[in-house]
């Protein structure tokens, strides 16, 4: 129930500094996100840092020149 509480207070608060992403929308994201991440597998929550890590080092890139 606290992961819950903390997952929407995490996505209210990324939604806030994203221009798409509504509030509530926001924070049913970040409920959802930490089901998610409660289910996942060690390797895959490194994969999937690395990945978001990847991307956004060519986004930053892409942007720069």
């Amino acid at each position: 129930m606290i992961g819950k509480v903390i997952g929407a207070f995490v996505g209210d608060r990324i939604a806030r500094q994203t221009g798409g992403i509504g509030g509530a929308s926001g924070a049913a994201l970040g409920v959802v996100a930490t089901t998610v991440l409660r289910r996942m597998s060690l390797p895959a929550m490194i994969a999937l840092g690395i990945g978001g890590y990847v991307a956004k080092t060519m986004l930053d890139k892409k942007q720069a020149g």
